[in-house]
């Protein structure tokens, strides 16, 4: 009796440690380093609150205590908006290359916590190829961070080929981070912070810019991380997608090549996403294209922890997503930024 209740109790403990394992592997690919020096220089033009609301403070123990205590192994850094430019394309590149280069440094100190995607000093293409090359190439950043506008340079635009052809040669990914519309509803936003609306649909008119120019069609190597659960794209794709023959036969649009461009999209979770909105997503994409996201830290630690089991409790709830939630928390993410070899639940670079 005694070796029955051991054998079962040794059981019971190994499917809990594996448990607490797969539920610790955790994969964050919307969380943002904010340096000393960014918020200077935003300070020196006045634009600490650009975006309507203060950055918060960054430190990378912290922020790995934070993780540890969620439950998530893995965090993807990328620089927050706004674009650090004011008409100065020198400024505005020194400052993107120290962010760049500490994101490396973190990456190489905490080399199993931390990933980045490179900053851009755009609008300047020129000076954005130059660090686009310099990042990917030298520092071996992960992907680049591109706005959804770069002071009225939308993703999407034809004057970022250039930037995209490079980009495509290296077979890059590329997280969409929504920015202050150029131009603004300033009384609107004075009243509602960009986070509430305006971020959603800056980041929707983006991809629509892409989508009609078939950007990723003509990169195909392009994979491109959409933020906050798709934004409005679950509504506005079936819109877009109603109205576009009219508009080809009229002349005003070109056809797009809807399977080749939705194809290369991923979408991040940041924002609490409900059962409804989980499921309207799947409308637009497939499950293996969706990606954990927090926000860190743009909410204080106990909210995001909330956030994250709120998530796990979501996808629990529901028999289709529950199927899905280690591709939604991890292993989507694994396949999109790891070179890995697999060994059992053991993943290694």
């Amino acid at each position: 009796m005694i070796v029955r209740l051991f054998i079962v109790f040794v059981v019971f403990v190994g499917m809990f440690i594996d448990t607490c394992r797969l539920w610790g592997q955790v994969v964050d690919v919307h969380a943002h380093i904010i340096l000393r020096e960014y918020i200077e220089l935003l300070k020196s033009h006045g634009a600490e609150l650009e975006e309507t609301f203060p950055l918060p403070t960054w430190d990378a123990k912290r922020h790995i205590a934070f993780m540890d205590s969620a439950g998530i192994r893995t965090a993807v850094l990328t620089m927050p908006a706004p674009q650090p430019y004011y008409g100065d394309t020198e400024e505005s590149a020194v400052c993107i290359r120290r962010v760049n280069e500490v994101s490396a440094e973190v990456k190489r100190q905490y080399p199993d916590r931390f990933k980045f995607c490179a900053a851009l000093p755009l609008p300047d293409v020129d000076a954005a190829v130059r660090e686009a090359v310099y990042a990917l190439d030298t520092l071996k950043a992960d992907g680049v961070k591109i706005a959804t506008n770069s002071r009225g340079l939308y993703l999407g635009d034809e004057e970022l080929d250039t930037l995209m052809d490079v980009l495509n040669k290296r077979h890059a990914v590329i997280i969409i981070h929504p920015h202050r519309p150029t131009p603004y509803p300033e009384k609107i936003i004075a009243t509602t912070p960009l986070a509430m609306y305006e971020y959603p649909a800056e980041t929707t008119r983006a991809v629509f810019n892409m989508l009609a120019r078939n950007v990723l069609v003509r990169y195909p190597n392009l994979k491109v991380v959409v933020p906050h659960c798709g934004s409005f794209l679950p509504l506005a794709l079936p819109r877009m997608k109603s109205i576009l023959p009219a508009m080809v036969k009229q002349g005003y649009m070109r056809p797009i090549e809807w399977e080749g461009n939705l194809s290369r999209l991923y979408f991040d979770l940041a924002g609490s996403p409900t059962l409804d909105v989980l499921r309207s997503m799947l409308t637009i994409t497939t499950p293996d294209h969706i990606l954990y996201g927090s926000d860190y830290p743009y909410l204080p630690d106990a909210i995001l922890k909330a956030n994250l089991q709120r998530l796990k409790q979501t996808l629990a709830s529901d028999k289709e997503l529950a199927g899905y939630a280690d591709m939604f928390l991890w292993k989507n993410a694994e396949s999109l930024f790891f070179k890995f070899a697999a060994s059992g639940n053991i993943l290694t670079e």
